[in-house]
């Protein structure tokens, strides 16, 4: 594990790290806000994951999520959206390869030798973190903001006994149905569709739903509303009849100012199941 930033930050330290992933066969850099209630014992996590075109930077500097998760005494994971560097394929196009992860193992050329995010964020991520830092892996929580939202959500709706609660941002809702996800899922995994529904957060929610509350929040004004198609997860919930709260923004982007007005609302969901 490699420092390459620490900064005091609402009396706790906000952290940039990196570290080699046999996952991902890159080094990958991760963001860490540790609450001052670290220096005493390990304290609950909630992970942040980051949409299309971003790094771990955006939401660790956009979102202002610290200052509230500071006052829970909960730490925050920002993680790359995608393995990086030299030797990882990329893409012409922004909404594929590098920075575009979409948070799935691929298994097709010439994705598959190092795009393995499910693996990376489901596994090796916690373990490195729970080895390396005052984090309790016993209490963890999910949120995220567009593709991140997609991956918070299929995330927690596989893995229950991992996450106590999931929360999203404008996520990219039901991709084997939209062009953001039957692009990435045909690139990543081939052409059987029968193996993108485990990775569409809307066919997930009518098949198993979430063992917890869900919180979601979608802006109105999101000029990526049809690539989103957040009516299918809200149709899903309802008829799954799913604890949780499903939110129209009137008026809201999809833009971080979205995701900091709101982020207050997500933390509070969160601690109050982190801390139960």
């Amino acid at each position: 594990m490699k420092t390459i930033s620490e900064n005091r930050c609402f009396d706790g330290v906000q952290g940039v790290y990196s570290h080699h992933s046999n996952a991902t066969g890159c080094e990958m850099t991760f963001g860490l806000f540790l609450p001052a209630e670290a220096k005493d014992g390990p304290v609950p996590v909630l992970w942040y994951l980051s949409g299309l075109t971003c790094t771990h930077e955006n939401a660790m500097t956009k979102s202002g999520a610290q200052a509230y998760a500071a006052e829970h005494g909960i730490a925050l994971v920002f993680p790359d959206t995608s393995p990086r560097g030299e030797g990882v394929a990329d893409h012409e196009d922004y909404d594929l390869g590098q920075g575009a992860g979409f948070y799935v193992n691929a298994t097709q050329d010439p994705w598959a030798p190092h795009f393995q995010m499910w693996d990376y964020i489901a596994q090796e991520l916690p373990d490195a973190l729970g080895a390396a830092f005052a984090i309790d892996t016993e209490r963890q929580s999910i949120t995220g903001h567009s593709m991140g939202g997609h991956g918070a959500l299929t995330l927690a709706m596989h893995m229950p006994e991992r996450f106590r609660s999931v929360s999203a941002f404008a996520p990219i809702a039901n991709p084997t149905q939209s062009d953001w996800g039957r692009k990435q899922l045909g690139a990543y995994l081939g052409a059987d569709e029968q193996l993108w529904a485990a990775h569409d957060s809307s066919l997930l929610m009518r098949e198993r739903g979430f063992d917890g509350s869900v919180l979601i929040d979608q802006g109105s004004s999101d000029q990526f509303l049809d690539l989103l198609r957040p009516e299918a997860l809200s149709e899903a919930m309802a008829a799954r009849r799913q604890p949780g709260t499903f939110r129209m923004q009137a008026g809201y982007d999809h833009s971080y100012w979205f995701v900091s007005t709101f982020m207050p609302d997500h933390i509070d969901f969160h601690a109050e199941a982190l801390w139960a």
